[in-house]
């Protein structure tokens, strides 16, 4: 098909064909076959976009898990501990970690060892739908880059942080002269929000600037709330004094400062809870909101739910590998 119609169907960008050229095409066929083929009973639960912008406890904590999904985990729910771990091993692994947490020098290969013997738990206080203050206080690294990155590879096989950071440098500057060329031509609202944005980072350069952009242009190229991400607050305003009540419940990132561009720090908060009160880089805070998602099971907002799955489709090659 491709060789008989090669303008029509051939994968190309610039002049320049992409791998056999025929890829794109392929998956489309397989796609559309897996659909027509697809039984009403679903294999997994996918996860779903709310109709409520932010309610994430519409049902007790107890049973939010049983609604939540599957999606691109691989070792979702683990059946056994890992060999040569007890209940009393991973109660003292535990301890140790929450003792850890407390210091400023910790060995961190100590803590990647630790937060992946103790996975199997980890798994089954959130899928118990453990509260998040809770979790917190038991499971301190797992809000943590370094914690968070470790749960997030056992739970989906990617590295968080490296796969994001791969594909940003791939694709990153591609998209952001997309959407400064060819979306400002599509939409009067996508231009203001552009010249906005040009104006709040004025001389500012660098990767960082570029990521926030980027992020903020796909929210209004996919027409969705900025508030449902970002909260702003006084750059000098610590963890205790944020005022929860303007903040989603869904992970959102709290940035000290009148504009992503001006700010020097973020937090993180989740369920509304200040989970990481300084984080220095954006970038951090963006891995450990998506991270948030997939390690505590939380849906996607409806307000949020394009932007979100462009992220993790694109960035964080987070996908199923059939169907849509």
């Amino acid at each position: 098909m491709v060789a008989k119609y090669p303008k029509s169907l051939q994968d190309i960008i610039e002049g320049d064909v992409i791998g056999p050229g025929y890829h794109s095409l392929v998956k489309q066929l397989q796609n559309r076959i897996e659909n027509m083929k697809r039984c009403t009973t679903q294999k997994i639960r996918k996860r779903k976009h709310r109709s409520e912008d932010y309610d994430t406890d519409e049902v007790p904590p107890e049973q939010r898990a049983t609604v939540q999904d599957t999606y691109g985990c691989i070792n979702w729910d683990l059946k056994f501990l890992p060999l040569g771990e007890t209940v009393e091993s991973q109660q003292e692994h535990k301890e140790k970690l929450k003792m850890m947490s407390q210091q400023t020098d910790v060995n961190p290969e100590e803590v990647k060892l630790l937060m992946k013997l103790t996975f199997y738990t980890q798994r089954k206080h959130v899928n118990q739908g453990e509260n998040i203050k809770n979790l917190l206080k038991e499971w301190p690294f797992l809000f943590d880059d370094l914690g968070m990155a470790v749960h997030f590879q056992e739970l989906t096989g990617i590295g968080l942080k490296e796969a994001f950071t791969r594909n940003l440098d791939l694709k990153g500057k591609r998209l952001l002269s997309y959407m400064k060329t060819v979306c400002v031509n599509k939409s009067r609202k996508f231009l203001e929000a552009l010249t906005k944005y040009q104006v709040m980072r004025g001389e500012l350069s660098g990767c960082s600037e570029d990521l926030k952009d980027m992020v903020l242009l796909l929210l209004s190229y996919f027409d969705e709330k900025e508030d449902a991400i970002f909260c702003y607050v006084e750059d000098t305003c610590l963890a205790g004094e944020v005022h929860m009540d303007r903040v989603p419940l869904t992970p959102t990132i709290v940035v000290c400062g009148r504009s992503c561009y001006s700010a020097k720090r973020f937090m993180l908060s989740v369920d509304q809870n200040i989970v990481q009160d300084n984080i220095p880089s954006f970038m951090s805070v963006l891995c450990l909101m998506f991270g948030s998602y997939y390690c505590l099971h939380i849906h996607y907002p409806s307000c949020l739910a394009s932007t979100l799955e462009f992220l993790q489709r694109c960035f964080f090659l987070h996908q199923p590998g059939e169907g849509h």
